[in-house]
């Protein structure tokens, strides 16, 4: 699914909605009833950065990548998630090329990027707010204090049109330079599992890719009288592996990474407009703007069942190991065994097509007001009889299952 996939929900349903460099009065996070800066914060890193920054937690200080391994340790963050990205299109640009890529994990409601001789850069998912975003430096000595800076620059990107106006999640793809900037830029404004693969990963390294040959990673170009020339780059041999955590940047991970940032995106833009409308109406929802909701809710259920996943290459992803064991570390199981967090990777990812991302900070911070409206769209869908339009590749069988595994797992559903 697109950012821009609500705005052609509320388009088809007859209502006016401006162009996604407009920014609406419900977008406009930094007043109220949103207060992106005023408001307490509840995400993991948050509750966390004092203990860390005063020692309580201690972290391991013998090196830089000493200390990220116990940082990500301690965060909960899998080094199996590691991708390695060369092109400059971060706070950290100037450090930042083939020879020095920066490094992203992840987990569902927390992401940590880093270069060797950079600062740490998080990103932490608030269960009302969307991403806080932190920036620190690695501190080079025993006993000097970590300074955790909540950071206000993170927003040029984070907080305007590529992540739809709310505090979300951002991914380039580009094809750079020599000099790691962009020459050409892909797939912009838009997140998720429905962007063409062909339109993915510029900018990227990727590894053990198997059949999945049609994507823009692992390449630098150059453009003469309008012409670009690629040159490959090869994994390992323009900078030192041993400087990392892990071996990869594994396909699978940059999938995962891609529907989670769409999931995080939709989810607050619903939420985000649910928000506004009680603030308007003074705690319920005014008339005008039930139409509204339910399209953001349609459009949520829409990205939570897949129903505009693009096709995986022929032969499938198999994946890395040991990420794939770590992915599943956290899988939550209904009584038969299923669980939204097994993999199918075949044609498609899941198994059984409902986003695991409905346990997440995401979506369990919706209002009341939209979170019902979500579980009444998604009953709908997922009933075995019925074809609808958001289920229409889901067999009754998988659907039956996806029923049984909310009810065992998701508290409130109990459709």
């Amino acid at each position: 699914m697109m950012l821009k996939s609500l705005t052609m929900t509320l388009l088809l349903a007859g209502m006016s909605c401006p162009a996604r460099a407009e920014r609406e009065l419900w977008q406009d996070f930094t007043k109220p009833p949103h207060d992106y800066w005023t408001k307490p914060v509840t995400d993991r890193f948050s509750l966390l950065k004092d203990d860390l920054a005063s020692g309580k937690i201690p972290l391991d200080r013998s090196s830089e990548k000493a200390f990220l391994m116990s940082l990500l340790a301690v965060l909960k963050v899998p080094a199996s998630s590691q991708l390695l990205v060369f092109s400059a299109t971060s706070l950290q640009l100037s450090l930042i090329s083939t020879r020095n890529p920066r490094a992203l994990f992840f987990t569902d409601d927390l992401y940590v990027g880093w270069m060797p001789g950079g600062k740490v850069e998080i990103v932490s998912i608030d269960p009302a707010l969307g991403g806080i975003y932190y920036i620190f430096e690695i501190p080079r000595r025993e006993g000097a204090a970590l300074q955790v800076e909540r950071s206000n620059r993170c927003m040029n990107c984070h907080g305007a049109a590529d992540s739809g106006w709310v505090p979300g999640l951002v991914i380039s793809s580009v094809i750079p330079g020599p000099n790691s900037g962009s020459l050409i830029s892909y797939r912009q404004e838009v997140l998720g599992h429905a962007v063409p693969l062909g339109e993915r990963m510029g900018g990227w390294l990727v590894t053990g890719a198997g059949t999945w040959k049609k994507h823009r990673g692992n390449v630098t170009g150059e453009l003469y009288a309008g012409k670009l020339t690629t040159t490959p780059v090869e994994f390992g041999e323009t900078f030192d592996l041993n400087r990392y955590p892990a071996a990869t940047s594994d396909p699978l991970a940059h999938l995962l990474h891609e529907h989670q940032a769409g999931f995080i995106t939709t989810a607050l833009e619903a939420g985000y407009r649910a928000r506004a409308a009680l603030h308007e109406g003074g705690g319920t929802i005014p008339p005008g703007r039930e139409a509204e909701l339910d399209a953001a809710a349609e459009a949520l259920v829409r990205y939570v069942l897949f129903t505009d996943e693009t096709a995986l290459p022929p032969g499938g992803v198999a994946g890395d190991p040991t990420f794939r064991e770590d992915f599943a570390a956290t899988r939550q199981a209904d009584p038969a065994g299923r669980s939204l967090r097994d993999l199918e990777l075949k044609t498609h990812l899941l198994k059984y097509r409902c986003s695991y991302m409905i346990y997440s900070p995401a979506f369990t911070g919706l209002v009341p007001e939209m979170k019902t409206r979500v579980f009444q769209r998604l009953a709908t869908a997922l009933r075995p009889d019925q074809r609808d339009e958001l289920s229409r590749s889901l067999p009754g069988a998988e659907k039956q299952a996806i029923r049984g595994i909310l009810t065992a797992t998701l508290p409130g559903w109990d459709k």
